[in-house]
């Protein structure tokens, strides 16, 4: 390979990890000089990409969970940079890289920075973007009610975990979704507006969403009368939802909601009674593996 450079923006509480230590040797040792910063506070991963940029660095690396990798792509988005980002997933979830087929392998993510950059989209609403999903309804408040000592232990499988325990407060909330030549309103359990495909630790909100087709697929589960009643027999069935969704491809949607809804972007909470959801196409241009399921068939 030829000899380049790259800085990676690490989360602070990976800085011990010994996989990723190995897997930044193992680059400089093939001759890349990589550097590697740590955040510590909120603001740091913003302030980190501006001092890479300013640098002349054109290779970011994004090593943290879906909350790190958002914030790394919206600092590049905003600073309308050329550089590229390379996707180092250590999150519980890591939602958007397993849905594009980065390893989790620190070594083998790493190596995407010899593959070619791809132009991808990037969600945006009121000024902030979004790599991966906007989530509504019940699952964005199984995501915010997990602990981080139960993901610890459990992974993934820990957003399950919270989920069934919390089955005694599963509620519907009223919204109004309106886009081109698409309206819908009424009682939803849950919602994704994807750029990606899957969110809460691999449930496939939105499950034939491209990363580069300039539009956001917009996934509804309306409320069934009897909610509880009816999600019980849909476990116990193999989680047999994917016939009852709404689905649609938009290149916007603006949504309308009544007090109960709860959003997040990527995981961080996101308030608003009305809010416009914008495709940004080709915001940022990201190494991915080359027969990734997030890309169109044709570069």
């Amino acid at each position: 390979m030829s000899a380049g450079k790259a800085f990676l923006i690490l989360h602070g509480k990976q800085a011990m990890n010994e996989d990723v230590r190995a897997a930044v040797e193992h680059q400089r040792s093939m001759g890349r000089e990589l550097a590697v910063r740590l955040t510590w506070e909120a603001g740091d991963a913003q302030r980190l990409v501006h001092e890479a940029l300013a640098a002349g660095y054109t290779q970011l690396i994004a090593g943290g969970g879906d909350g790190t990798l958002r914030d790394i792509a919206e600092a590049m988005a905003l600073a309308d940079t050329t550089a590229s980002l390379v996707l180092l997933p250590l999150g519980t979830a890591n939602d958007f890289a397993r849905a594009a087929g980065v390893s989790l392998e620190p070594r083998e993510a790493l190596a995407l920075l010899d593959a070619p950059a791809r132009e991808i989209d990037l969600g945006e609403v009121g000024g902030q973007y979004f790599l991966n999903m906007a989530t509504g309804g019940f699952g964005s408040q199984v995501t915010a009610n997990t602990s981080e000592d139960l993901k610890k232990v459990l992974g993934g499988a820990a957003y399950l975990f919270t989920g069934l325990s919390r089955f005694s407060e599963l509620q519907a909330a009223y919204a109004e979704l309106q886009g081109p030549d698409f309206h819908w309103k009424g009682e939803l359990l849950a919602l994704g507006i994807g750029n990606g495909r899957q969110a809460g630790g691999g449930h496939e909100l939105c499950p034939q969403a491209l990363a580069d087709d300039g539009l956001l697929d917009v996934s509804i589960l309306p409320a069934p009368q009897e909610v509880v009643g009816t999600l019980k027999n849909l476990m116990a069935d193999g989680w047999g939802l994917d016939n009852l969704f709404v689905r649609a491809r938009l290149p916007w949607v603006e949504i309308k909601t009544a007090q109960g809804l709860s959003l997040n972007l990527d995981g961080e909470p996101l308030s608003g009674e009305s809010l416009r959801f914008t495709a940004r196409k080709g915001a940022l241009r990201v190494h991915m593996p080359e027969a990734s399921p997030l890309l169109s068939l044709e570069p």
